[in-house]
């Protein structure tokens, strides 16, 4: 008689509740990790202006005079965002990002400048883009488009508002590549 072969019976069991918890517990983990990636990531659409006051001048015991505290304490407004711009050069063009703040006086002034934050936008683009990178590669340079931008600026929100309202157009950040 052959010996019959025998048959391996395989007792599948049903998955544990060490499994199922196993899985729930990766899941709330994945949906806590994205909820605090979008908390803390925050909203670019509206970044936050920085201002900042100047103590010695809001302050007239710390060495202001009466004719800078009427005019009021520095602030600063930022750009919402870089200016990134080509530029031609004499051995090739160029690629250059600034970041820009402008220094206003009084909180009239502040909401003035945000107000205009486009017009003000396109007119340094405007003076940015017509500078050359031997020029922006220099000190002397950069000092002059300061100035040219300062100048024009003014001149737009003069145009607009009937008076100057930024004091100085600052180079936050200058790259050039």
């Amino acid at each position: 008689m052959a010996a019959q072969p025998e048959e391996l019976q395989v007792e599948e069991k049903p998955a544990g509740k060490g499994k199922l918890f196993i899985i729930i517990g990766v899941i709330v983990v994945l949906l806590l990790a994205a909820g605090g990636y979008f908390l803390l990531s925050g909203d670019s659409a509206e970044p936050a202006p920085a201002t900042i006051e100047s103590l010695d001048e809001a302050n007239p015991a710390n060495g202001a005079t009466a004719g800078d505290v009427q005019m009021g304490s520095a602030l600063y407004v930022a750009m919402p965002r870089p200016f990134v711009f080509n530029v031609p050069g004499s051995q090739r063009d160029r690629l250059v990002q600034i970041k820009v703040q402008l220094l206003v006086r009084g909180a009239q002034n502040e909401e003035t400048t945000k107000k205009h934050i486009p017009l003000i936008e396109g007119t340094l683009l405007r003076i940015f883009s017509g500078a050359s990178a031997d020029q922006l590669g220099t000190t002397a340079g950069k000092e002059a488009l300061k100035n040219d931008s300062l100048k024009a600026v003014q001149d737009e929100m003069l145009s607009i508002t009937g008076r100057t309202v930024i004091e100085k157009v600052l180079f936050t950040g200058f790259v050039m590549q």
